[in-house]
């Protein structure tokens, strides 16, 4: 029997690098990626230099619900929250940003915001009822998680979201309404309009950093029982789902890799275990 030479030590370790690294990508990729807050517009849910998980397959089987956190595309109409830090432009400061957006730990770019859901496709939405609360389909809706809500004084601007009043908006099909939760600072779709269902990223379901701060982000229940009294009509063919990416390369990439990192690794441990052994 033939006996299969063992790779080098200094061989193994690159390997074992470089299989961490495409699984870090095909993860960051298709299935889970982190994302930084750079603002706080949606305080005290979420905190400025928070780190949310955010799940980028589960709109691919199903469709938002109301009173989920996503993280999206904003359109043209949409104004950055948060202008981005100047950065060096140096081969090392590009190559740096670079890596850390494949393997999601950059921060997040000009036109990429995190709101929560209020409104889906026919759903009309509208501000205030006589207690200040906004309606959905005419039912008014409690939102205890508020913080600081926009003053119902001010006069409805359709350029910024300085007051808590605005008009009755239709949601199209194959969008949705979005706000924050810190009402008095997020500009949201109440003056910047309904966002494209297309434009989600991912749902946002749990804070992991700091640690002081882990929690789910899970969806009210006063939200779970309006979506269970007001389901949402059938969307048109082809709203949904929201992206698409190949099924293929991840179910041909991913075992292979793990076989691959999996065989370097059982291999690697085998080589110290025996060297521990001859000492």
């Amino acid at each position: 029997m033939i006996r299969r030479k063992e790779m080098p030590l200094w061989q193994e370790l690159p390997l074992l690098l470089v299989v961490a690294f495409c699984l870090a990508v095909l993860i960051r990729t298709f299935l889970v990626q982190a994302f930084y807050i750079p603002s706080g517009s949606m305080e005290n849910t979420l905190a400025i230099k928070d780190r949310v998980l955010v799940n980028k397959v589960v709109y691919d089987m199903r469709d938002p619900l109301r009173g989920e956190i996503v993280v999206f595309r904003g359109t043209d109409n949409w104004a950055p929250e948060q202008p981005l830090d100047p950065v060096s432009n140096t081969f090392g400061a590009k190559l740096g940003r670079t890596i850390g957006d494949l393997v999601g730990v950059s921060r997040p770019g000009e036109r990429d915001f995190i709101k929560r859901v209020i409104g889906l496709p026919g759903d009309k939405v509208a501000c205030c009822d006589d207690q200040g609360r906004i309606t959905v389909n005419g039912e008014p809706i409690d939102e205890p998680y508020i913080f600081e809500n926009s003053p119902l004084e001010a006069p409805p601007n359709p350029r910024q979201c300085t007051s808590r009043r605005f008009a009755e908006v239709t949601i199209p099909a194959g969008e949705m309404f979005v706000m924050g939760d810190h009402r008095m600072v997020s500009q949201d779709a109440r003056c910047q309009g309904p966002v494209p269902i297309d434009n989600i990223i991912g749902r946002a379901f749990v804070v992991v950093w700091p640690t002081k701060h882990f929690t789910s982000l899970s969806v009210p229940d006063n939200w779970k029982a309006y979506g269970e009294a007001h389901p949402v009509a059938a969307a048109p063919a082809g709203v949904y789902p929201a992206r698409e990416p190949d099924p293929g390369t991840v179910a041909v990439m991913l075992p292979f890799l793990l076989s691959v990192g999996v065989s370097a690794r059982s291999g690697l441990w085998l080589r110290l275990r025996r060297r521990r052994l001859r000492s």
